[in-house]
């Protein structure tokens, strides 16, 4: 008789993971929105890249101006159009996922993204070059790791974070960036 027994496996049901919190900082060209998102991916970079979803709700929210004087505005919940996102910053670190991990090598950037700068960790596929393995990078956001954000137009001071996702489509460049010491080989 078909299927007897069959009542002794466990049944799996595929994609009944829980939506969980995940906070975000959201910065656009003229606004810092910080808030909740209720998702079921565990990565920054899978919530802001979904091609389903072309807006975040974040629910306690907090929409600030850049050099505003004004109070920020709090509410329940805030529609944020994510092609007008530059970058994203989770104040919670993700554990990676080990059965979507990809065999990376990291390569030190400089992303500008007016008016933002940002420096660190971008992860590419070996056994490229640079150019191609930079060619290859297609989703809508990818992250930065160890990533360093500023800016000296509106002011926001340098601040370093473990992650961050910058929407390639708003970047102006992304280029290998290595520190120099201007006062190398200079005698003293």
């Amino acid at each position: 008789m078909l299927g007897a027994g069959l009542d002794r496996y466990p049944v799996v049901v595929f994609n009944q993971i829980a939506a969980q919190p995940l906070d975000l900082t959201l910065y656009t060209d003229s606004f810092i929105i910080k808030g909740t998102v209720m998702t079921r991916y565990k990565r920054v970079t899978d919530v802001l890249s979904d091609p389903e979803h072309h807006f975040l709700v974040l629910t306690d929210a907090t929409v600030d101006e850049y050099g505003s004087r004004a109070v920020a505005t709090r509410t329940e919940f805030a529609q944020v159009n994510l092609a007008t996102v530059l970058f994203a910053v989770s104040s919670v670190p993700v554990d990676p996922t080990p059965e979507l991990r990809t065999i990376k090598v990291p390569e030190a950037a400089l992303i500008s993204i007016p008016p933002f700068r940002i420096s660190g960790w971008i992860h590419l596929l070996p056994e490229r070059s640079l150019a191609e393995a930079l060619g290859e990078l297609e989703a809508r956001f990818l992250p930065v790791t160890d990533a360093t954000y500023w800016s000296d137009t509106v002011g926001e001071a340098r601040q370093t974070v473990p992650l961050l996702a910058f929407n390639q489509s708003r970047a102006q460049v992304l280029a290998p960036f290595r520190v120099v010491d201007p006062w190398a080989g200079v005698n003293s």
